[in-house]
């Protein structure tokens, strides 16, 4: 059972998973800290402090806090609009920027392909001018 638990543990996908969760838990705290401490605070102060946590109403003897729920709606937002700004950052600063693939025309069915493709998807016709 040992040798079976050791051959599963240093398996190279097991590996590089442990690591991108790790990877994914730290930038998550990079993440939280830009939304709560950057953005957050810059709507708190354009607008005063917004927190939602009080809005409630009674059905009877529950209470529905549907003000913690806005909070973590906004919470969320705010995290997913910082994350998307810290991937396009990054994007542009390794120049991963997306190009959009050269395309060609299949002069048999009319369908874009790759301009270096040898063979239509569509048609499976052979390309003029590709070698085989």
């Amino acid at each position: 059972m040992i040798k079976e638990f050791k051959k599963f543990a240093l398996r190279g996908n097991v590996l590089e998973l442990a690591v991108a969760v790790i990877l994914g838990l730290a930038f998550n705290a990079v993440v939280q800290s830009f939304a709560n401490d950057i953005l957050m605070a810059l709507i708190g102060g354009l607008l005063g402090e917004p927190n939602f946590a009080v809005l409630s109403f009674r059905v009877g003897e529950a209470v529905i806090s549907y003000g913690a729920f806005i909070n973590t709606v906004v919470n969320f937002l705010l995290v997913a609009f910082a994350l998307f700004l810290i991937v396009k950052a990054f994007n542009r600063l390794s120049g991963a920027e997306d190009e959009p693939p050269k395309l060609a025309e299949c002069p048999f069915c009319k369908t874009s392909v790759p301009v270096n493709a040898t063979k239509c998807p569509a048609c499976t016709s052979q390309l003029a001018g590709q070698a085989a």
